[in-house]
């Protein structure tokens, strides 16, 4: 059945972990920044509970993520060695391994090869869940590319037909990650995940990103509104931290239970 329209603070795929190691997550992302700040607490939750995370990373936010770097006068090149350094060494603070695909951004433009190689991913990976982009966003095409891709992707990935390596997947959860003009991109918290206990974790990983500085603050804020909004929505009873930090997210899919929770 569909998910309630009220927020729900519960595992990103709604099932308790199988166990360590047993589960794969694949986190589809538009620019070399966004899996940190829209996912990086459920990524560091995954990896801490010792599952593996896969980071596509499909750009490296180098022409449209990176206005800082350009106005030190640094040029392309230096721009995307940069912004790789930065992701590499957040996704390793997260404890994710992250993929470049290095497909230009500022644009990002959909192609039949760009999309095979996610196949790919997926067929390799066998995710458990995947987290991925709104597939609207006024403000950034990029955005809603990534996301489109990883959602066509996801359903190549299953066909029997579809050429390939790898072994077919099944139908994994898709949770849209919280864009950064929700109200402007039809974004609805259906989803609200605690973060709390690995909230630090993310934070150094924000603060490896120095060329977007400027957003530290602004998901901090973004992570403790969320967190309220859980409280809110938990009620008094499951002893949740005073100050909880959170993640917001959407499901394209229909969630799948056997009873009402």
């Amino acid at each position: 059945m569909t998910q309630a329209d009220a927020p729900h603070s519960l595992p990103l795929d709604g099932t308790p972990a199988a166990g360590p190691s047993s589960r794969s997550t694949l986190v589809i992302t538009a620019h070399a920044g966004d899996f940190v700040w829209r996912a990086g607490g459920a990524i560091a939750l995954a990896a801490s509970r010792g599952e593996k995370v896969t980071v596509a990373c499909l750009t490296f936010g180098e022409r449209g993520e990176s206005a800082k770097a350009w106005r030190e006068g640094r040029k392309l090149d230096e721009i995307k060695a940069l912004r790789r350094d930065e992701a590499e060494r957040a996704a390793a603070t997260l404890g994710a391994e992250v993929r470049f695909f290095d497909a230009g951004d500022y644009p990002l433009v959909a192609t039949a090869e760009l999309t095979d190689r996610l196949v790919a991913v997926y067929r390799e990976t066998q995710p458990d869940v995947v987290l991925t982009h709104p597939t609207e966003d006024p403000y950034n095409g990029d955005h809603p590319a990534a996301g489109a891709m990883a959602l066509q992707a996801r359903i190549l990935a299953q066909a029997v037909g579809y050429p390939g390596e790898g072994e077919i997947i099944g139908a994994p959860p898709v949770f849209y990650f919280e864009p950064h003009q929700p109200e402007m991109s039809g974004f609805k918290p259906e989803v609200l995940l605690d973060i709390t206990e690995v909230w630090e974790t993310k934070r150094e990983a924000m603060e490896c990103l120095g060329a977007q500085r400027h957003l530290w603050d602004y998901y901090t804020d973004l992570a403790v509104r969320r967190g309220v909004q859980l409280r809110r929505n938990a009620g008094p009873n499951l002893g949740l931290a005073h100050t909880t930090m959170a993640e917001a997210y959407m499901r394209p899919y229909p969630q799948i239970a056997k009873e009402l929770a």
